[in-house]
């Protein structure tokens, strides 16, 4: 341990908390060191728990003192290792979870009021307490936090219809390196009084600061929904499906989700109550949910819609949810997609994005280039045809060695992420870039725009302790 972290230091900073929330114990620190892929393990000789602004605010106002490198978490549902500090353990990691109230929800303006350490699930059923609607969708959702979710710019499978979640946050409270209190808050649908701060701090990923509260929007609860789990035969054909529902459905598009047949194949064989819910087999499915403010009638309408884009040719087979149960189950076939890779064998993950337009001429390069450079990969992208979104993965060959395979994912991200530019696409659409991406960026961005960045950085973190090592 560097003198930086002396033992009256850390002692310092946990008379900041106080005792029980100051974790040093390496067993108890273990569920904040590691994300669940198992591929970021850091080290830290204190997590902090603080349980209101004012002591998050102390706690950087002492690091900014004391030179004391900083790393926030919410739920640690991260997958590029954002959250996860290095294995240098000179680091202090501070868990926003205490930080849980829902402090207000205001029907008539529909927004809620939340703490960081708010998870996802708890935000919807506030909302649906109220008698609104919280759009943003993700399987971590009875996990992952507000504040994690504000600091990746999470997306999911709403974005088609309600955005990520910058387009969600109205207002923010954040501390600022050094201790001071931004007090952003707003519940304004319009405010031009200049910069809109908020945004520097949303996707940023905690290295400008920590957030610590939100203002979100919510939405009036949609009616009716309905859910169609649709066979076609690529993602040609399903982008014209797409545009289709946006024409005709009968409501708004509020999902779109693209899977390949060898991923409904994977869940089939190792979830022991997963089934096909179309007779025969397509190549590809669409997942689709169609969302209206009025009682009933949402599924003829997707009748309808579907007769039509079978006459064309775009669809070649679906079926129409009948209850809520069989609604979940399709979501469930969608769901674990990646989850079930892992009993496959080595799995390399990518989430990109490319103009919507584009998709299916880059499903069409980026395949035959994976399975060029290692013959018998299964690639098994998939995700969210109505924003470009797609997390294209790679299952290893079938009785291929796991790590032989695992040892090319640098190459294969490399050949993938070169497609993506060639698309003038993104190299991380959803989640983030933390650790993983870092050293990409450089490659992908350009150099006036990285030029910003690190201008910004320098401004409002100049000692370069948020965070150090994410993102830039």
């Amino acid at each position: 341990m560097s003198a930086l972290l002396s033992p009256e230091l850390l002692a310092r900073f946990a008379a900041l908390v106080g005792e029980r929330y100051a974790i040093a114990d390496a067993d108890a620190q273990q569920p904040f060191l590691k994300e669940w892929r198992d591929r970021y393990h850091g080290k830290t000789p204190l997590v902090l728990l603080p349980g209101t602004v004012d002591e998050v605010a102390a706690i950087l106002k002492l690091a900014d003192e004391t030179d004391t490198p900083i790393v926030p978490q919410g739920g640690n549902t991260g997958l590029v290792g954002g959250q996860v500090p290095h294995a240098e353990g000179n680091e202090l990691l501070i868990s926003l979870k205490r930080l849980d109230k829902v402090r207000a929800v205001d029907p008539d303006s529909n927004t809620i009021d939340v703490e960081a350490g708010v998870t996802l699930q708890r935000v919807q059923e506030a909302a649906e307490a109220a008698g609104r609607f919280f759009p943003l969708t993700l399987p971590s959702e009875g996990s992952c936090t507000i504040g994690g979710n504000i600091g990746t710019n999470a997306g999911g499978t709403g974005v088609i219809a309600y955005g990520n979640t910058r387009d969600l946050v109205m207002g923010l409270e954040v501390v600022l390196p050094g201790g001071r209190i931004w007090h952003g808050m707003r519940h304004l649908r319009k405010d031009n009084t200049g910069y809109d701060l908020k945004n520097l701090f949303i996707g940023a990923e905690g290295t400008l600061g920590i957030v610590t509260a939100a203002v979100l929007k919510l939405f009036p609860r949609p009616r009716s929904v309905g859910t169609a789990f649709i066979g076609v035969d690529n993602p040609a054909a399903a982008l014209a499906l797409l545009n289709v529902a946006r024409e005709n459905g009968g409501g708004t598009v509020t999902a779109f989700e693209l899977m390949p047949r060898i991923g409904i194949d994977f869940v089939i064989r190792h979830v022991a109550d997963a089934r096909d819910p179309i007779e025969g087999s397509y190549p590809w499915y669409v997942l689709l949910e169609v969302s209206t403010s009025a009682e009933g009638g949402v599924n003829e309408a997707l009748e309808a819609m579907l007769m039509t884009a079978y006459e064309r040719g775009y669809a070649r087979d679906a079926v129409i949810a009948a209850s809520l149960d069989q609604a979940a189950d399709f979501w469930r076939l969608r769901e674990l997609l990646s989850e079930s890779q892992r009993f496959e064998g080595g799995s390399i993950k990518h989430d990109v994005s490319v103009p919507i337009r584009l998709v299916p001429a880059f499903l069409d390069k980026a395949i035959a280039a994976v399975e060029a450079f290692i013959p018998g990969a299964r690639p098994l992208p998939f995700g969210h045809l109505g924003d470009g979104n797609i997390h294209f993965n790679i299952s290893q060959p079938v009785g291929g060695d796991k790590q032989a395979f695992l040892d090319k994912w640098e190459k294969t991200n490399e050949i993938v992420h070169a497609i993506v530019a060639e698309f003038h696409g993104s190299i991380s659409a959803e989640h983030g870039i933390g650790q993983a991406k870092r050293k990409l960026l450089p490659g992908v961005k350009d150099p006036v725009e990285l030029e910003m960045m690190r201008a910004i950085k320098a401004t409002l973190d100049p000692k370069g302790i948020m965070n150090p090592g994410k993102v830039l």
